[in-house]
């Protein structure tokens, strides 16, 4: 058994989560996640909302409310859709809590005090009509490097280098069209050259292993080559307070320095709220755990060098030396699984111009396997999807209902007729023995590609099983053994299809949680194949205000393994598991979208 964290993006607390943003880091941590834990490694799962930076701060202007209230209603928008669709999260929190803002401080303290933070004075942006500070990503031009039109002040995610809003080639603010001036401000810049090599050689450690994505080794390693100190403070009075400049309240820490802190902190929460505070270390100090980092590529910087370098400054790694602080010396990441991106229509996501569907709203209107099935089959795994109406109704209809739902429904209603329970076997045949060898020697096959994150391909895997499954119906026709002289067969052939969907299910269960609890009761079952998340209040461990997480209980699941089916657990007529979708919908949602089918 190893330990394993699993540290999945935090959702930006500006608005609802499309689909999207759950294709890329959402279903595919859960689906890690859940494997994990029914191979039987340690897991812990965390995340929560992201919720400084000036994003949130103009959000709440336009809208008349203040930074606070804004997030707080988006937090609880979002937990709400996560567990909705199912995400095992052992702790889903947020950046605003007091635990947070002492870890993060913490961490700022000791990459200053070993030497990876230095002052320097540049050139900060304001909007001359305001005289407010404009922040790098609210600022937009030509990307002095690769030429792209709407480079941002901090990166170009055309050709992904980091950027300084100064470097771009006629700047504009994003917010209302004018022209920035630059005055003279001073900032903690993080000392990425003097942690390069470190960088370097781990980037190449990790490379040796050939584990990571192509892309994301690429991309990591590409950015080696220009690296320079970055700001970790900015000029807002809406974020953590910088230590040592608390006399400046509109100086604050950067809110991606602030972020993907947020894993440890998450962590240490965790551990406080379980009553056991140093449990976290487990996961953190213990050089054989095992780390992995899931999100969308627009964020491979921030965890393959950024948040990486934060750690190696924080342990003392870099070439100025120095000591870990009292959170002891921090794991760097196994590996960072980073999804491409999806599109919908063809189109890229923009709440702005309506080319975007919300979490909220495909649950309202289809079951959540529907949706967490066509991430998984069709997403953007290691190259860029497009979601489509069409598309998504075909593989729902196709794949889900007439194929693993057709499985499931046949077989219990073919036992409920005959025997009203589970039958016992006879004598197995040839045809019955190959059938559930292959679905026996599913375990490792799946499994492999599931930890491996190859999920598209572990889904393709069941789903061939359940080919097979479906193909053994037809070769040994149940249906036509009816004489008493033939019940023995008939017994021996139903055992054998409950004993498939058993398997199945459990190798499904990971990608199809919700459905797969209701499968095991379709054959009688009573026990929980994939335990649910659940919305949780609390109070703030250190006295600020209560707040909603997601938390859960997931030891129920089972062992990835063969579970021999219980003989004489009582079937009835089942009801359909999935819902076969009705093709008009394809019209109806192109219609909300305003685009014509």
């Amino acid at each position: 058994m190893s330990t394993v964290l699993s540290a999945v993006a935090w959702p930006y607390a500006n608005g609802p989560r499309h689909i999207g943003h759950v294709a890329g880091f959402g279903v595919p941590s859960d689906v890690f996640s859940r494997y994990m834990r029914m191979a039987g490694h340690d897991v812990l799962m965390v995340s929560g909302t992201d919720e400084h930076g000036t994003p949130i701060l103009v959000a709440a202007d336009a809208e008349g409310v203040t930074a606070r209230e804004l997030a707080d209603r988006n937090n609880r928008i979002i937990v709400e859709d996560l567990v909705a669709l199912g995400l095992s999260y052992d702790l889903f929190t947020r950046t605003t809590t007091v635990n947070h803002y002492a870890v993060v401080q913490e961490m700022f303290r000791t990459v200053r005090d070993n030497g990876y933070m230095i002052e320097q004075t540049t050139r900060g942006a304001i909007s001359p009509s305001t005289g407010r500070t404009l922040p790098d990503r609210y600022i937009e031009g030509t990307c002095p490097i690769c030429g792209a039109p709407g480079a941002r002040g901090d990166q170009c995610d055309t050709c992904g280098n980091q950027l300084d809003p100064t470097d771009l080639i006629d700047p504009v603010s994003r917010i209302n069209g004018e022209t920035p001036e630059f005055i003279e401000t001073t900032h903690f810049f993080l000392d990425l050259p003097a942690l390069a090599e470190e960088l370097g050689r781990w980037l190449d450690e990790r490379e040796a292993t050939g584990l990571w994505r192509p892309n994301v080794i690429r991309f990591s390693q590409n950015i080696l080559k220009e690296i320079k100190p970055r700001a970790m403070t900015r000029d807002i009075d809406w974020g953590i307070p910088v230590p040592g400049w608390e006399d400046q309240p509109t100086k604050r820490l950067y809110v991606w320095f602030d972020a993907v802190i947020g894993y440890l902190s998450a962590s240490i929460e965790w551990a406080r709220r379980l009553g056991d505070p140093e449990r976290w270390r487990a996961w953190w100090n213990d050089p054989e755990a095992l780390t992995y980092y899931f999100m969308g590529k627009d964020n491979i910087v921030f965890h393959s060098q950024i948040w990486p370098a934060e750690l190696l400054a924080h342990n003392g790694k870099g070439d100025k030396g120095g000591e870990p602080g009292i959170y002891g010396e921090l794991n760097l990441p196994t590996e960072v699984v980073s999804s491409e991106f999806l599109t919908m229509e063809g189109k890229k996501f923009s709440s702005s111009k309506g080319v975007v569907i919300y979490v909220r709203d495909v649950l309202e209107r289809y079951q959540p396997d529907a949706l967490r099935y066509f991430i998984s089959a069709a997403g953007p795994e290691n190259q860029d999807a497009d979601f489509t109406w069409a598309e998504f109704v075909s593989r729902t209809n196709n794949e889900l209902v007439a194929g693993w739902g057709n499985l499931v429904n046949r077989t219990a209603a073919m036992i409920a007729k005959s025997f009203g329970e589970v039958p016992a076997a006879d004598e197995l045949e040839d045809v019955d023995r190959a059938l559930l060898d292959q679905i026996e020697a599913g375990f490792g096959a799946v499994g492999a590609l599931i930890e491996t994150h190859r999920q598209r391909a572990a889904l393709a895997e069941v789903m061939r099983l359940v080919g097979e499954a479906n193909a053994y119906v037809s070769q040994t026709e149940p249906f036509k053994l009816k004489g008493e002289d033939q019940r023995a067969r008939l017994g021996t052939v139903l055992h054998v299809l409950a004993q498939a969907v058993t398997d199945l299910n459990t190798m499904i269960s990971p990608f199809l949680p919700h459905s797969s609890n209701l499968v095991e009761k379709a054959l009688g079952g009573d026990r929980v194949i994939a335990p649910m998340p659940e919305l949780r209040e609390v109070e703030d461990l250190d006295g600020g205000p209560g707040y909603p997480i997601i938390t859960g209980e997931y030891s129920d699941a089972p062992a990835w393994e063969h579970r021999p089916v219980t003989v004489g657990a009582p079937v009835v007529k089942p009801s359909p598991i999935f819902t076969k979708l009705d093709p008009t919908i394809v019209e109806e949602e192109l219609a909300r979208l305003g685009v014509e089918a």
